[in-house]
């Protein structure tokens, strides 16, 4: 099977926006079970207002067309770039389609810049694609009762 390809989502695009929304809640309901905590803000978002987010977008998609995951992130006014979601749709799980956007993102979107993630600090799949990837693993938080976040920061190559 050929790798998924990397390509620009246009959420505008009413099928695009729905299989990413639908992607996101499915990922993102497997993260909450995996971290105990139901409260991720992007499980109570809505089509509208995921849309509406300030970020930019590309997706992994099959050589069927089918979309398998996707990065969100936003441009930071100093440079950097802080992603805000890498989601991959439960049945590619263990494919390596997050490493594939991560990747990509890193060479080809925003090489030379530093980069900011956090994900659930219990989401052990995450926490490994960050720790491979080269990001350095910051302190820990907590934004809500009952949810403990990971930090990570990644320097620019030469840095």
């Amino acid at each position: 099977m050929a790798s998924p390809q990397i390509r620009p989502l246009d959420l505008a695009d009413e099928a695009t926006a729905a299989a990413v929304f639908r992607i996101g809640r499915d990922s993102y309901a497997v993260e909450a079970g995996l971290i105990g905590f139901d409260g991720i803000p992007a499980l109570r978002e809505s089509l509208p207002e995921m849309r509406a987010q300030d970020l930019r977008w590309v997706g992994a998609v099959s050589g069927t067309g089918e979309l398998t995951g996707f990065l969100a992130w936003e441009d930071r006014a100093d440079g950097g770039v802080c992603i805000d979601r890498l989601c991959v749709a439960p049945a590619w799980f263990r494919r390596g389609i997050a490493s594939l956007l991560l990747r990509h993102a890193l060479t080809e979107l925003f090489p030379g810049r530093p980069v900011e993630v956090t994900t659930g600090a219990a989401n052990v799949p995450a926490v490994g694609l960050y720790e491979r990837l080269g990001f350095d693993r910051g302190e820990d938080f907590s934004p809500a009762p009952g949810l403990r976040m990971a930090s990570f920061t990644r320097a620019p190559a030469g840095a």
